[in-house]
């Protein structure tokens, strides 16, 4: 009889670890960036969306509500990695559910920065959920 309780305690324990918070995965796709030469000085252009984020209904007025907050890291063909070279939020309001999120990144690196491949870490947070998700993207500077 003990291991009929002990049985069921257990069971009840594992559906417990089986939060609602499980379902909502954040996840980051299709990144995209590139480079303008302006001639003294380069404009950086990213962009990547996201999806699997918790979203808020507000029941009065049937809008969804999502929330995120983002950095980008910039990694140079040397490896020297430039913490945060970007950030912003997003505070979005929409009359259905979102099914994704565009996030644009927009900066300018001066004429110190020499040619070749760079990398760029998205690092990305829903502010509802708490989840959050990193992923890259590469550009390159050329003649």
């Amino acid at each position: 009889m003990k291991i009929n309780y002990i049985i069921i305690i257990l069971a009840l324990f594992i559906l417990a670890g089986c939060g609602k918070d499980d379902e909502y995965k954040l996840e980051a796709f299709n990144p995209e960036a590139f480079a303008y030469d302006l001639g003294d000085s380069w404009e950086v252009n990213a962009l990547i969306h996201v999806k699997g984020f918790k979203q808020r209904e507000d029941s009065q007025s049937g809008t969804f509500e999502a929330s995120l907050d983002y950095s980008v890291d910039l990694i140079t063909p040397e490896g020297k990695k430039i913490s945060k070279i970007f950030t912003d939020s997003i505070n979005e309001t929409n009359d259905e559910e979102f099914q994704d999120i565009q996030l644009e990144v927009q900066f300018e690196l001066d004429s110190t920065y020499k040619l070749g491949k760079y990398k760029l870490i998205f690092d990305i947070k829903d502010n509802f959920s708490d989840n959050s998700t990193t992923r890259p993207v590469e550009f390159e500077l050329t003649d």
